[in-house]
């Protein structure tokens, strides 16, 4: 069992229900998935190519899992895009994987970023889920950094059930996120 799913069991469940006045313990938000996002423009050219391949590669070796390639929903003509043309990755966490990566994220990966301050306690959506972005997939250890040619920013999504961004934030900061103060 991942450690982080049992502190959630032993330590968040009791502290939110005593914060927020929860009877039961399945009423108490937690974490439902983790999405890893990332774009690569358009793939049409070689370069292009080689970018998408090491994005789908960097997000299987940081994950666990294997990536799916993320495709155009509209066509946009100034960016030269068509609808259905391949232009990023992205991997869905649930389960103990997921508890296993957001340990990761928060005790080596986030502590390896330069001059950050802390996550943005505004970047919550309104219903407790926060988003924010990673510039370089080299803050993982799974990343050998003489390997990367081209450095892919990630956009990385924690999903909660909670009703709120209180109680989003909480949850989150009882796990260990650090934010902004």
């Amino acid at each position: 069992m991942p450690t982080l799913l049992d502190k959630y069991r032993k330590e968040i469940v009791p502290a939110m229900k005593e914060r927020f006045g929860h009877k039961n313990a399945h009423a108490v938000p937690h974490l439902h998935k983790i999405l890893l996002t990332t774009g690569v423009g358009r793939p049409s050219d070689e370069k292009g190519k080689e970018k998408l391949q090491q994005a789908l590669e960097d997000l299987a070796l940081i994950t666990g899992q294997k990536a799916v390639p993320t495709k155009a929903k509209k066509s946009v003509a100034s960016f030269k895009v068509r609808e259905g043309m391949v232009i990023g990755a992205m991997v869905t966490l649930r389960g103990p994987r997921m508890y296993e990566f957001l340990e990761r994220l928060i005790t080596v990966a986030i502590p390896r970023i330069r001059d950050f301050r802390g996550i943005s306690a505004e970047a919550f959506d309104g219903h407790g889920n926060l988003s924010f972005g990673i510039t370089e997939q080299s803050v993982f250890p799974e990343i050998n950094p003489d390997r990367v040619k081209v450095q892919i920013g990630m956009h990385i999504t924690l999903v909660t059930n909670a009703r709120n961004n209180e109680e989003g934030r909480e949850l989150l900061r009882l796990f260990g996120v650090p934010f902004a103060h």
